[in-house]
């Protein structure tokens, strides 16, 4: 009999693993931070004996959710600027409010926005926004893994001010959490209309020194690529291939209006992708071309970008959309099966942030980064396949167990790392200065 430290037990196991295995009264074996065995229930308990118990009730246990593209402090912004396009949004709303910032309303507003996630199911997400430190120690206090990076482009920063500091701002960033369990540095330029291709050139330069993901947004509406041809005379990733920016290291955020040039180059330089539906759709951005990017073999993320334009971070919801859009776009609704969907959200999420080998899938060696969705509930009744049921039936409130690393975040929709009425007053505060300020 092997001691461990957690098993958790009596579900569906859905493994996301290459071969696809559904253990149907399966367990999982977690010791420290990492996963030691899957399997039959009845074997597992036969072999290890376990400090703490999980009992899944008859639910699914499966990986924990990859949200590939999120700005998580603006869970202080949802709701503040709503029903506008894109550039309006951006230039007249939420980049003034941006400017009056502070670290202190970053951590907070990331705080709310890890509470979220925990709740709803996501256990990592990439994160571009500013004081991105501030985001940093917020993941770290929620105890969530995050890929986090500093927002760079051409004009200054309310937090570093010149390009030049916000260079030294990101590699101090990657020097302070080199060796973190929990938190990676990404660089990551705003978009090709808003920084110049030197600045363009230099954040890959790091990236590259540094062994860092580099983070973009890409194409996300006509309107930037008209901007950027008018300037480049090229579509936003012909100018990014010309630069020498496409590589299998960059993750391109959006990329909704693609030609079947920008397809190639993207399949070519093997560069990841993270959609962004229900963000695209509020802002009428349009339909990134997915079923073609995979037919590409391209991999695809899914991200729910940042509460003011989506606005909740509720990844399964997110997942019903990516399906649900694409088929009624295609009139076709063989597209975006469930299965495929759920990878998206898992196994190609974890990819696209470079983290294949230690989450997205649950495998022996493989970090603990595991939640339980509770099927006992009207609307989960009957199951006769799980990929539909997680794609077109449950939302993030069926969560009730939500693991990181080995440790829980959550256990029967309770937070163990953080005070939600706390984080909630907090940002109930934070958005009656925002108002009071826009009233003056």
């Amino acid at each position: 009999m092997q001691f461990i430290d957690m098993m958790i037990k009596n579900g569906k196991v859905l493994t996301m693993a290459p071969d696809n295995a559904v253990i149907e009264r399966g367990a999982v074996a977690v010791s420290g931070d990492r996963i030691v065995e899957i399997g039959p229930e009845d074997v597992l308990d036969s072999q290890y004996q376990a400090s703490k118990v999980i009992d899944a009730c008859g639910g699914i246990i499966m990986p924990g959710l990859i949200n590939v593209h999120t700005h998580a402090a603006m869970t202080c912004f949802r709701g503040l600027a709503d029903d506008l396009p894109l550039m309006s949004w951006l230039e007249e709303h939420i980049f003034p409010a941006e400017a009056k910032l502070t670290p202190d309303i970053v951590y907070k507003g990331t705080l709310l926005a890890c509470a979220e996630m925990i709740l709803s199911g996501t256990t990592t997400f990439c994160d571009m926004y500013l004081y991105e430190d501030a985001v940093a120690r917020a993941v770290k206090r929620a105890g969530m893994r995050a890929v986090v990076g500093e927002v760079l482009y051409d004009f200054p920063s309310p937090n570093y001010g010149p390009i030049e500091e916000g260079f030294k701002y990101t590699e101090a960033l990657i020097d302070k959490w080199r060796d973190d369990p929990l938190i990676a540095i990404a660089v990551e330029p705003h978009s090709p209309y808003l920084c110049s291709p030197d600045l363009l050139r230099q954040a890959k330069a790091i990236a590259d020194r540094n062994g860092a993901l580099m983070v973009i947004h890409v194409s996300e509406s006509e309107q930037e690529v008209a901007q950027v041809r008018g300037k480049y005379d090229k579509t936003p990733v012909e100018h990014l291939a010309e630069t020498g920016i496409l590589s299998p290291n960059l993750v391109a955020d959006h990329c909704v209006a693609l030609t079947q040039k920008d397809i190639s180059l993207l399949k070519d330089f093997d560069v990841k992708v993270a959609h962004n539906p229900e963000s695209n759709m509020k802002l009428a951005s349009g339909i990134a071309p997915v079923p073609e990017l995979l037919a590409n073999g391209i991999i695809v993320g899914i991200g729910t970008d940042g509460c003011a334009s989506n606005n909740n971070l509720d990844l399964f919801q997110e997942m019903d959309t990516v399906a649900k859009l694409h088929k009624v776009h295609t009139s076709d609704p063989t597209v975006m099966d469930a299965r495929t969907v759920v990878r998206m959200a898992t196994i190609d999420g974890a990819r696209v942030l470079g983290l294949e080998d230690h989450i997205g899938s649950l495998e022996p060696g493989k970090k603990a980064d595991i939640i339980i969705i509770d099927t006992r509930r009207p609307h989960l009744v009957p199951m006769y396949n799980v990929y539909s049921h997680l794609v077109y039936a449950v939302s993030g409130h069926d969560v009730v167990t939500s693991i990181v690393n080995g440790q829980v975040l959550m256990e029967n929709r309770v937070l163990a790392t953080l005070d939600v009425d706390n984080v909630m007053e907090d940002v109930n505060r934070i958005a009656q200065s925002i108002v009071l300020k826009a009233g003056a």
